[in-house]
């Protein structure tokens, strides 16, 4: 009879299990203070528990993750105070990035900023929010790429890692996506105008509002 495969092992499987625990995180999938069993979750993906505690010293470098004395792991929580102190650190990264991708952005770029805008506010008035959301983290991340500012996008995608709870709570809630749209929509007339300074003052605007919801 043919031998039956192990799990993996090696830097390939790290890296698969860090890739798909870093989704089901990010997606929603693993709701904050989630144990996080390393047998389970070696089995699951087909990989060695060694595999499975090196992807997730991985994500706890990255703010996703926090391993508790003598518990193990588990999917981190973060507060409503960190949730506010994280986004004031976005207002500085993403005002910059927006100011660079007023000047940066080709005109192809200009016009995906449109389409993004296009497509938020059909979703708003259909009732979508969680297309919204998405839409919304698109737009961000598009600004973040058209900006060229490879330094501030790094340190964006780990800080914005960390808020996903409470994105979804926020899309979520009645008439944030209304409210929202405007601001989004404001960032990019600006971004289109080639504005870097009405650029950054809108996300700063935009992100302030934000923090205001946060604590709302």
């Amino acid at each position: 009879m043919p031998k039956e495969a192990g799990p993996a092992s090696g830097e390939q499987a790290r890296q698969l299990a860090l890739t798909r625990l870093r989704q089901a995180i990010l997606h929603g999938e693993m709701a904050p203070a989630q144990r996080l069993v390393e047998n389970e979750l070696a089995e699951q993906f087909g990989v060695t528990r060694a595999s499975v505690r090196a992807a997730l010293i991985e994500l706890e470098s990255e703010g996703l993750v926090e391993r508790i004395r003598n518990r193990g792991s588990r999917v981190r929580v973060v507060s409503v105070d960190e949730a506010v102190a994280i986004t004031e650190c976005r207002m500085a990264l993403e005002g910059l990035c927006a100011a660079k991708a007023a000047v940066a952005a080709g005109d192809g770029q200009l016009g995906r900023l449109t389409e993004v805008g296009e497509a938020m506010t059909k979703a708003v008035a259909d009732g979508e929010p969680m297309l919204y959301s998405d839409l919304n983290h698109e737009l961000h991340a598009l600004i973040r790429e058209f900006s060229g500012q490879q330094t501030a996008v790094s340190l964006l995608e780990r800080l914005n890692g960390q808020l996903v709870r409470h994105r979804f709570q926020l899309a979520l809630r009645p008439g944030r996506p209304q409210q929202s749209l405007s601001e989004h929509l404001a960032m990019i007339d600006a971004i289109r105008a080639r504005d870097p300074q009405a650029a950054e003052a809108a996300v700063r605007s935009h992100l302030a509002s934000v923090i205001e919801a946060l604590r709302g």
